[in-house]
């Protein structure tokens, strides 16, 4: 059974005269002003709950939600999100963690915050920008847009190692449903690693080709048992743990097969095998490949990120490939629009964004100022008023540099730990309203400036 707020004995926060202890108390005073973030997450927690009046009491919305902002504002891991939940009375009250009782264990904070939507951390987000407006902090009428890269938890992919990912994780499959009573099979994981090593340290191109062929040949040995298995377990599909088990062996069966395509197109065939035909990991099979500058190789995705003069994140997109940047920028003015029911009346954005086009179509839009960092034909007076205008427009959006570097330190935006794409998505909204928050929070710490007499 869900419910928005737990109702238990509460341990009053202690009074510490700390600045943490301080954003803590700021975050808390916005979560209370705001509770109907409280019903989206409640939403997203009973969303696979058949009857959401049943069983026993869970976490509740708001100690979900407060501990998933913790644990992004801290970079900490499930199992030490738990310890500090346990030990701490700061933490515990502010995640609404009664004295009674052990806090709750790893498995289900990571259970209860992976719940969390992408599609829910947009509209906190929202509420908090709502917020920051009503506080006179960000109205979202200067932006400035730019993209990086956040890294999937991946190792670097070659196909050598991605067939050896593909023999060792079929076979340790096999392996598990030997005893729901699958046939025992030849087990080829040491051929694979010894092929997958030969390849890595060949001195020639003609021994590591050889050794390509044989490791195919390994892989296509395994993904035949993968096969055969799948057809042994359909009799159990009724029993759950046969069914999931043949799940994931199909899964990575398919993932296997694309791994020799592009293995074989690539080295065997010599192709140029296009960017998106291509897998880098199987276990995170939606990671995209991003080339920056023509030199920096980035396995992970492409973040378009708008921020305001208060730092605050006002929108993200998580891109699936790697879209150009010059087709985003009619995009993120539109979606900026949906966010305040107005476009910004100034906008900057990188040199990369240029073109006469998205400058025609951003005016036609109703933006009176839109600077790019590199003219690339344009002129300045056609994009903003004044030299004067395009020199602060520039600057302002140089800083927008120092607020992705801080996300990627501070939040975590470097490397998404979360597996799968939605896994990502989720991974990437709560680290930015986790640093949304604490920007409001210390905007509203700061003292009211003195008023002119």
């Amino acid at each position: 059974m869900r419910q928005l707020f737990q109702e238990q004995l509460q341990f009053p926060a202690p009074a510490v005269d700390h600045r943490h202890a301080r954003e803590l108390r700021g975050i808390d005073e916005i979560f209370r002003n705001h509770p109907d973030m409280l019903v989206l997450v409640l939403q997203d927690l009973q969303a696979d709950v058949a009857a959401a009046s049943d069983g026993r009491i869970g976490m509740s919305a708001e100690q979900v939600l407060r501990a998933a902002v913790l644990k992004q504002l801290q970079q900490w891991s499930y199992d030490e999100l738990s310890f500090h939940l346990a030990d701490s009375m700061s933490y515990r009250a502010f995640c609404g963690i009664g004295i009674l009782g052990t806090g709750p264990s790893r498995a289900t904070l990571q259970r209860n915050i992976k719940a969390i939507t992408d599609e829910t951390w947009h509209a906190i987000n929202r509420i908090v920008l709502g917020s920051a407006a009503e506080e006179g902090i960000e109205d979202g009428r200067k932006v400035r847009t730019d993209g990086t890269v956040t890294k999937a938890n991946v190792h670097e992919p070659s196909d050598s190692s991605l067939l050896w990912d593909a023999v060792r994780v079929l076979t340790r499959l096999l392996v598990d449903a030997r005893a729901l009573g699958v046939n025992r099979f030849p087990e080829r994981r040491r051929r694979a690693k010894r092929r997958m090593l030969g390849i890595q340290n060949a001195k020639s191109e003609r021994q590591r080709r050889s050794l390509y062929r044989d490791l195919i040949a390994v892989t296509e040995e395994t993904v035949t048992y993968a096969t055969q298995a799948i057809a042994e377990l359909k009799p159990l599909s009724g029993a759950p743990e046969a069914a999931k088990l043949s799940a994931k062996i199909q899964h990575y069966r398919i993932l296997a097969e694309a791994v020799i395509d592009q293995t074989t197109r690539r080295v065997l065939r010599g192709e140029q095998v296009p960017a998106d035909e291509k897998i880098f990991s199987i276990f995170q099979d939606h990671t995209d490949i991003i080339i920056k500058d023509k030199r920096d190789i980035h396995y992970g995705h492409k973040l378009t990120l708008s921020t305001g003069q208060s730092g605050l994140v006002l929108d993200w997109v998580v891109e699936d490939g790697n879209p150009a940047d010059s087709t985003l920028v009619v995009r993120t003015i539109e979606r900026l629009k949906e966010i305040y029911d107005r476009v910004p009346r100034q906008i900057a954005f990188d040199g990369c964004y240029a073109s006469k086009n998205n400058l025609r179509e951003a005016k036609a839009l109703g933006v009176k100022d839109v600077a790019f960092s590199k003219k690339r034909g344009l002129e300045i007076l056609d994009m903003v008023k004044s030299h004067w205008v395009y020199k602060r427009l520039t600057n302002f959006r140089a800083g927008v540099e120092a607020w992705i570097s801080l996300l990627k330190r501070s939040f975590g935006l470097e490397r998404c730990t979360w597996r799968g794409w939605a896994g990502f998505r989720r991974y990437v909204g709560a680290s930015i309203v986790a640093a949304n928050l604490l920007t409001l929070a210390r905007h509203l710490m700061k003292p009211a400036e003195p008023q002119p007499m």
